[in-house]
């Protein structure tokens, strides 16, 4: 958790994962948002595809303190788990060093815990040495349905639970709380994606809250607002 009366804007940055992901980016937009990467030194990049890995690889090249990531079965999360495994396999000999998969949110509100079992076991496989992150998006589950799935991301030993893939609806504050109450003791981190308007406001919300990491296109944004943050006394 971060230290937030000590916050400055380079452990700021390293609290944000930033990211390009709109299906239709190109390969300018992909070069563009590695650079702002490099200038804030944030903790990640992330594309919506592993097609674009390599060309992260090359403009990320000596920074060995940012993680190449991606998404996987990226934003439905419906493919079938041997499916989501070659993806993450895949990203990772691109040249991922993390993976955020979407859990199949149809089989979670079926209570279809064994299907769901099943695919978390081989992506944490698949894997390897990347982080691994497991998106619930919250959004379309209740409450039962958000505790259910953050204890099946603890059992199956994932590294973060994250709140959403940032294409739909973000959390409310209330459905973060419950993941982290959910979460508490277990090792597992919590990832926020889908932070609302304004911005830096819920952003740091978050932050104050126990979020490890935020995942936001406004990553920059937020590091930039973060003397007027100081102003109203959110660091």
């Amino acid at each position: 958790m971060l230290d937030m009366k000590r916050l400055d804007r380079k452990t700021l940055a390293k609290a944000l994962d930033f990211s390009i992901l709109p299906k239709h980016s190109q390969e300018a937009e992909i070069r563009e948002g590695c650079a702002v990467t490099r200038q804030y030194g944030f903790a990640a990049f992330y594309t919506s595809s592993a097609y674009w890995t390599p060309i992260v690889k090359e403009e990320l090249a000596g920074m060995d303190d940012v993680e190449i990531g991606t998404g996987i079965a990226f934003p439905f999360g419906c493919a079938p788990a041997t499916v989501k495994a070659f993806e993450v396999e895949d990203a990772v000999q691109r040249g991922c060093t993390a993976v955020d998969m979407v859990m199949n949110i149809g089989a979670l509100k079926d209570r279809n815990y064994q299907a769901v079992r099943e695919e978390l076991r081989m992506f944490v496989d698949a894997a390897g040495t990347a982080v691994t992150r497991c998106i619930l998006e919250v959004c379309f589950l209740a409450d039962e349905e958000i505790a259910a799935g953050c204890d099946l991301v603890a059992e199956a030993r994932v590294q973060y639970a994250k709140t959403s893939s940032g294409q739909f609806e973000g959390p409310s504050m209330r459905q973060f709380l419950l993941m982290r109450e959910t979460l508490r003791d277990s090792g597992v981190k919590l990832k926020v994606a889908g932070v609302k308007f304004p911005r830096p406001q819920n952003a740091f919300a978050f932050l104050h809250a126990g979020a490890d990491r935020l995942g936001t296109r406004a990553a920059p944004e937020i590091v930039d607002a973060l003397d007027m943050m100081r102003q109203i006394h959110f660091a």
